[in-house]
């Protein structure tokens, strides 16, 4: 059972997590208003996304290390403000290509400062508690990107800019962190600073963690961006009915997630992430076979519900091996941090990924990858027992 301090730190993660999807959600949203009104062209706007992208990698490291050094509650708190004057900063460049992909840059960083902060403390209570927590944190994220989402859908369409949109977001988001700041667990709760001259080490594990989460993001970011091309230019399907398989994606992914913890306590997390790559590859495989709109809509469903679970049991098992294994040698904030960073990289690579191989064969062919892909996460169950 949670104790009071545990409870209130439990509000802590979970309201950051919150808001870290948010603000993703309703920049995504606002993508097509931002290339407007840049004018500019879609592998332009590609190089700008880039630069965000590139943001994120090079905070992982760092952020690992300032949760180490220092804690991972102040760099939750501070990372939170900056990231909200980075995004605001971002939302007032849109006068020039330049300072725009610049602040694109400083966007991505603070974000992914404040991701590997929330993760680590969400880690943290885990460990104190011996309670599985982190699949409806990341639900909460999944929950909150939605949300953004929809804000961001419904300001573009009644002619809000984006600049107003992200100052009233973010301004609610400084609000709530300052709310949240005492709720958190000390700093010197989750320090792991290595002693002088100790070189961190980088289990093999944790690379193989980073690179079963790598086959989930890579399989969430080419069904992410391909469903509705798959469904609209292969099989004639209307705007609406295109849509449809990202949404019951989203849709599974976020009650994939919020059952996650209970799943995992109940059956363990290597059966549950077993299990959870089977449905994502087989469904996906059959609805492909499907070949339609319908059979789209069926592989992105089992799709969803499969990939839910992978990211947050394989952060949940890189920070435990840390803790229970590696104490002293690699801090869980920074083998948290690995994982992310490696996995997170599947973002990137996924999209461009399917679409050369799409070039080369069909769209219909390509979107095979990610069912096969799932296998892997299948294999990750073996090595998450021990964690």
């Amino acid at each position: 059972m949670l104790t009071v301090a545990q409870k209130r730190a439990r509000i802590a993660v979970t309201v950051t997590f919150i808001t870290n999807g948010l603000v993703v959600g309703a920049f995504v949203a606002r993508i097509p208003d931002i290339k407007i009104t840049l004018n500019i062209s879609n592998s332009t706007l590609s190089l700008c996304l880039l630069a965000s992208s590139l943001g994120v990698f090079v905070a992982l490291p760092v952020a690992g290390k300032l949760c180490a050094k220092y804690g991972s509650s102040p760099v939750a708190f501070f990372g939170t403000l900056a990231m909200v004057a980075a995004w605001t900063l971002q939302s007032l460049t849109l006068f020039a290509l330049w300072p725009f992909a610049l602040t694109a840059f400083l966007a991505g960083y603070t974000l992914a400062t404040q991701d590997v902060a929330m993760n680590s403390h969400a880690v943290t209570l885990e460990h104190q508690s011996s309670r599985r927590l982190m699949s409806v944190f990341h639900g909460m994220f999944s929950l909150g990107g939605f949300s953004g989402g929809v804000i961001g859908g419904i300001s573009s369409q009644v002619g809000i800019s984006y600049q107003l949109q992200t100052l009233v977001l973010c301004s609610a988001i400084t609000i709530l962190a300052f709310a949240v700041r005492e709720l958190w667990l000390h700093g010197s709760t989750d320090m792991h600073e290595l002693e002088p001259g100790t070189k961190m080490k980088r289990p093999s594990i944790i690379w193989l963690f980073g690179i079963f989460g790598l086959c989930s993001t890579i399989g969430e970011g080419a069904v992410g961006d391909w469903g509705g091309v798959l469904t609209r230019e292969t099989y004639g399907a209307s705007p609406f009915l295109s849509a449809v398989p990202y949404v019951v994606f989203s849709a599974t992914m976020i009650a994939g997630r919020f059952s996650g913890d209970l799943l995992a306590t109940k059956f363990g997390a290597a059966k549950v992430l077993a299990g959870g790559g089977l449905i994502a590859s087989i469904g996906m495989t059959t609805g492909l076979a499907i070949n339609s709109t319908a059979g789209t809509i069926f592989g992105w469903f089992w799709m969803g519900a499969g990939l839910s679970v992978a990211i947050p049991l394989l952060f949940s098992a890189a920070g435990s091996v840390a803790n229970s294994r590696y104490a002293g040698q690699i801090a869980p904030a920074q083998a948290v941090a690995m994982v992310s960073g490696i996995s997170y990289f599947g973002f990137i690579v996924g999209p461009p990924f399917i679409g050369f191989i799409s070039d080369a064969t069909t769209l219909h062919s390509a979107m095979f990858v990610p069912a096969l892909l799932a296998l892997a996460i299948v294999a990750s169950a073996r090595f998450a027992k021990s964690a």
